[in-house]
Parts: structure tokens; C-alpha cells; sequence
């Protein structure tokens, strides 16, 4: 279940390449589905992209052709139609961690990530019971419990 709409301030460089200019953002654009799409309004004009996020980047490409240049540095407000992503673990894969004697705290933001979009995208309940074992195999046993 993904949050209401959201607004958010950012800032960024104009980057030119083949496809087009790309706008980077300053700072990674945290807790929202990899791959978005999503408005930007830059000097009044709304600008329709597509938010690409990885490892430690954030890039927006305009989906349109663009009639004018985009400064080189700017600040503007992105709109995503798609709200935020859970972050909560689903009770199946904290109740999979615990009969299996897992940690699931031993995951970082990015794994964390990984896994419950990993998780989420399962489109039948077999691929998602395959995705718990994966996920689950995969975590250190916690502390004091032999393996």
C-alpha cells in the first residue's frame, strides 16, 4: 500500500546526454520505488520524468522534448504520483526470520530495500513463499543460536 501523492523540494545539475539532458539530483531520492515517474516544476513549467534511483544517485529524465535549455544548477519541486514505499517488514517475512532463527535487523537500508521491494513484486503466493526462503537463507542466524 503506497502513501498519498507527494511534493518534494529538490536540487540538482543539468547533465547533457544522447537521450536528452538529465537532471540529477543533489541528494538521493530516499524511501520511493526505483523506478518512478513523476512531474517536475522548474521555473514555473511542469517538466513530466522519469526518476530513475540507484545505489547512490538520483536522475530525472524528461519524458517530452523539451522547446528551451535547463539551467545548469536549479532548485524545483518534484511531485510524485506514487507516494512513498513501506518501509515496514510484513509479518510473514518477521515471522519467517523468527521460526527460522534469523536476523533480520543485520540488513542495511539498501539490503532492507532490495528485499521488501524484491519481496513485494512476488505475483503469485508460490513465488512469494520462494522469496521468503531466499531472503531468509541469506540472513546471518542470530547471535547465540548454533547454524
Amino acid at each position: 500500500m503506497l502513501s498519498p501523492p507527494r511534493s518534494l523540494p529538490v536540487r540538482g545539475r543539468t547533465v547533457p546526454a544522447t537521450t536528452g539532458p538529465l537532471l540529477v539530483l543533489e541528494d538521493r531520492l530516499e524511501g520511493h520505488d526505483t523506478f518512478l515517474t513523476g512531474t517536475l516544476t522548474l521555473s514555473g513549467r511542469d517538466i513530466p520524468v522519469r526518476i530513475t534511483t540507484l545505489d547512490d544517485s538520483t536522475t530525472l529524465q524528461p519524458t517530452q522534448p523539451l522547446s528551451e535549455d535547463l539551467p545548469d544548477q536549479w532548485s524545483a519541486t518534484l511531485h510524485l504520483r506514487h507516494g512513498q514505499r513501506p518501509r515496514d517488514i510484513p509479518d510473514d517475512l518477521r515471522a519467517a526470520a523468527h521460526a527460522a532463527s534469523r536476523n533480520l535487523d543485520a540488513l542495511d537500508d539498501a539490503e532492507l530495500r532490495y528485499a521488501l521491494t524484491f519481496l513485494g513484486e512476488a505475483t503469485t503466493d508460490a513465488i512469494r513463499t520462494d522469496r521468503l526462503i531466499a531472503i531468509i537463507t541469506g540472513l546471518p542466524t542470530l547471535e547465540g543460536d548454533p547454524e
